[in-house]
């Protein structure tokens, strides 16, 4: 029998790295017994007769009732969707944590392709495009309008294949990036010192995880047994397995709550505890997170501030608080459907949905960035999506506004790192309060802008000057993204 899985990931298509996850029950659909429900499938088989007898070409049948499937759940909320055969092979093959692709992870907004994020040391990162990036074409052919997994299955392909993408960019002409599909064994896991104090860095949570994370600590411990602290970044980290995001956060709690999650009935509670012993004996801790760090990582990132093992440096996380079940259909053979059947709570009882996870810290990465979010803020985040799981009653994520720090002048954002450098300076004082009395350089704060640029704005909403791009790629909706 297969082990129970539950998907936590920010759910977009990645051409390398996976989050997916699967629980190993068959769906039994259940008939309803209202009159209407009836009705309403009746007029189902009246509309596919109608299609199918009078369309101007021929149709597939199959094809056209998947697309039925997968809009009925679609419609639900942006993680719910049905998963043909072959998708649901390439899922399970993602969550393994070796697959062919170009480590690139991308969604879709109103029938354009966006970049999430590129994957550590894959043909995207190495390329150099970066999150926020549009995809407009592939090998010289428009996929605008074109439905995100046949964008997907375009870029995939051969080991040792080149391919041409069409990119455009904030502020540039359009241009080509040319890549080569290589398979994508993703390390999940990297660590390194940064002077006294050890640094890991996850990028997604899939099967290996939690081991890495264990390989890595001791690691550390053995190049420095003096080691003064450590900082985990789970920036840009869409996601992945929940039992991965229990291990990662056990291996830095003394037992304890993780996480809980909560289905439709109230009673219905099922929590996840750390066990006994923390692995790093309680050193200080710093966690990295911006607006890309999402569900798994969301999950670590609040047992580490709930549990005050932790302090968090960075910028507001994604908001994705709900859990996926991935149920096949028929053993896999009819596909599986990847459904929302929880939200999930930080052990203080926080439901983060839509709002993120707030950074002890804030501080923002570039100047640019934090002009971005004190103007409108261009970061994808699950309040992005229209049909979005509603918040907590009365509350909303975080409204445009000027980040606490940013880079004084002076400070080479091309060869430093801002956020990591601020985490350092965090353990070196101590503690928060100790590094906020410290007398420090002026910090470049940037002037929060008195109406958001971007029409359409509303209060709750992070908002930045519209991109440079035509208008056509100008993102107004967000589909569900799904990884790949």
């Amino acid at each position: 029998m297969m082990r129970k899985y539950f998907l936590i990931g920010a759910s977009a298509f990645v051409l390398g790295a996976g989050s997916m996850a699967f629980v190993n029950q068959t769906a039994h659909a259940t008939a309803s017994s209202k009159p209407e429900t009836y009705h309403m499938l009746e007029l189902f088989g009246d509309v596919l007769t109608t299609v199918d007898n009078q369309y101007v070409t021929t149709v597939d049948d199959k094809k056209l009732i998947q697309s039925a499937i997968d809009g009925m759940l679609t419609s639900l909320d942006p993680h719910s969707n049905y998963l043909n055969a072959d998708d649901y092979k390439d899922m399970r093959d993602q969550t393994r944590g070796e697959y062919g692709g170009l480590g690139l992870e991308v969604t879709a907004e109103d029938g354009v392709i966006k970049v999430v994020t590129p994957m550590d040391d894959t043909p995207a990162s190495r390329a150099g495009l970066k999150s926020g990036d549009f995809i407009t074409a592939i090998d010289g052919q428009s996929v605008l309008g074109v439905p995100l997994d046949q964008a997907v299955k375009q870029m995939r392909g051969d080991v040792g294949q080149a391919i041409t993408l069409t990119v455009s960019r904030e502020k540039h002409d359009p241009f080509d990036v040319k890549l080569v599909r290589e398979v994508i064994a993703v390390k999940s896991v990297k660590s390194d010192m940064k002077g006294d104090y050890g640094y890991i860095r996850i990028s997604t949570f899939d099967e290996k995880t939690g081991d890495e994370t264990i390989d890595a600590v001791k690691a550390l411990e053995a190049k420095n047994p003096k080691m003064k602290g450590l900082i985990l970044d789970l920036r840009d980290n869409p996601g992945g397995l929940l039992d991965q995001a229990v291990a990662v956060s056990d291996v830095f709690l003394d037992g304890g709550e993780v996480v809980s999650q909560r289905g439709r009935d109230p009673q219905d509670i099922e929590r996840y505890n750390a066990k006994p012993g923390d692995l790093t004996h309680g050193l200080p801790m710093a966690v990295l997170i911006n607006s890309g760090t999402a569900s798994a990582a969301e999950i670590v990132s609040g047992a580490l501030q709930d549990r005050h093992r932790a302090e968090l440096v960075g910028l507001t996380s994604f908001g994705k608080g709900s859990v996926q079940s991935v149920i096949p259909l028929r053993g896999g053979e009819d596909g599986a459907l990847k459904l929302t059947t929880a939200r999930y709570y930080t052990p203080s009882g926080r439901s983060i949905q839509r709002t993120g996870i707030t950074p002890d810290l804030e501080v923002a990465r570039t100047k640019e960035q934090a002009e971005l979010i004190a103007n409108r803020s261009f970061q994808f985040s699950e309040a992005s999506f229209r049909n979005a799981l509603n918040a907590d009653e009365g509350k909303t994520r975080v409204a445009p506004h000027a980040p606490a720090e940013a880079p004084p002048p002076g400070f080479d954002t091309k060869t430093g790192d801002y956020q990591l450098t601020r985490a350092e300076d965090l353990l070196k004082a101590g503690s928060l309060k100790a590094l906020l009395l410290e007398k420090k350089p002026a910090v470049a704060v940037v002037a929060q802008a008195a109406e958001p640029k971007l029409p359409g704005a509303k209060a709750g909403e992070e908002t930045t000057d519209a991109p440079k791009i035509p208008d056509v790629l100008k993102p107004k909706s967000v589909t569900a993204p799904e990884h790949r």
